[in-house]
């Protein structure tokens, strides 16, 4: 009899990643809670990705679990959840940030200030979740710091950065005292109790290029995490990692065709990419593509080559797994020129 297999976890943000919320200007930010459900938009191809991951989970039998972290206020909760509900989308929680209650008591620095709250509402999130669950992240480039922030994470987590080096970090990120204190603390409870170095809890990190952000400006974070253009790319990198299922990418690569009037040659284009920047090996590749074209949205294989292409992704060994890499925290973080020590690695 074998151990069940772990906790699939997917924590997603919710504003430029799942929405396509307008977050740059305090006028956006005012309007939002009174946005109807209708009136919101969701990323190409995010709900049918979305969809897919839980219902490739549950066809193999996995315990999967859905959560959503904003920076968006909790008035919008309504709506959000009932746009949720218009895509289809099951999820086993929502997190908003009090924005509007900041704004109103005259701390509008804090209004832009997401690490020590993306942090620590993380890590409290991480309390919930059995020991061995394996999570990814899904985040964008825009102003709230999602690679900054879920790399911190995963490696507090995983015990390369220490409590101590947490709270250094976040000092001089200026984030307030109070979740400093918190998030130091919950760090030290995912402390292992011995000597025994934890496994990755963080399996990959997803990052869509909301800005025109170059994806080797994100090299610095190392290759667990994934910049991406579209959710294609994202679909192919959890497809090869066997998160989600073949018809499931198919489906997200029809409804940008669908949804995006996404051509055959863009979808081609898609996978080219993140195999060039090695995020996707080629026979994963090689498999969506016969995928997409059987589905219509690829010109098909001739037979020669789909002979010569299905083989190849059967016999295919597993890609080992993503090596871990620490970022230079002090320098991404804004460290005061006179304190440049290096982040304590936790032993």
């Amino acid at each position: 009899m074998t151990d069940a297999a772990p906790r699939l976890v997917y924590r997603w943000d919710l504003d430029k990643t799942y929405l396509l919320s307008e977050l740059d200007s305090l006028r956006g930010l005012v309007k939002i809670p009174f946005e109807r459900p209708e009136d919101k938009v969701a990323a190409p191809g995010v709900a049918a990705l979305i969809r897919g991951l839980r219902e490739s989970a549950l066809g193999r039998g996995r315990d999967v679990r859905t959560y959503f972290l904003s920076a968006s206020p909790p008035q919008i909760g309504r709506a959000i959840r009932r746009k949720l509900e218009l895509d289809g989308i099951v999820h086993d929680g929502i997190v908003f940030k009090d924005q509007l209650q900041r704004l109103f008591r005259g701390k509008f620095r804090h209004l832009r200030e997401q690490v020590g709250y993306k942090l620590t509402e993380l890590l409290k999130a991480r309390q919930a979740e059995p020991a061995d669950a394996r999570e990814y992240l899904f985040g964008d480039d825009d102003w709230e710091s999602d690679p900054l922030i879920y790399s911190l994470y995963a490696d507090v987590v995983a015990g390369r950065v220490a409590p101590a080096a947490l709270a250094e970090l976040l000092h001089a990120g200026r984030v307030d005292p109070p979740l400093i204190t918190e998030a130091c603390a919950l760090a030290e409870a995912c402390a292992p109790a011995s000597a025994v170095p934890r496994a990755e809890a963080v399996a990959r990190i997803f990052i869509n290029l909301e800005r025109p952000t170059p994806p080797a400006a994100l090299r610095v974070y190392g290759p667990r995490l994934v910049p991406t253009f579209n959710y294609l790319q994202t679909a192919a990198c959890l497809f090869e990692e066997e998160a989600l299922s073949a018809a499931a990418a198919v489906a997200v690569a029809r409804s940008l065709v669908e949804e995006s009037g996404y051509r055959a040659g863009q979808i081609a284009n898609s996978l080219a990419d993140v195999v060039r920047r090695e995020h996707l090996g080629g026979a994963a590749a090689a498999a969506l593509r016969l995928a997409f074209g059987r589905a219509g949205l690829l010109p098909a294989a001739p037979p020669r080559w789909r002979d010569r292409l299905a083989p190849r992704w059967r016999h295919a060994s597993p890609r080992t797994a993503v090596a871990a890499v620490l970022p230079d925290y002090r320098s991404m973080i804004g460290t005061p020129e006179h304190d440049r020590g290096e982040v304590t690695e936790a032993k």
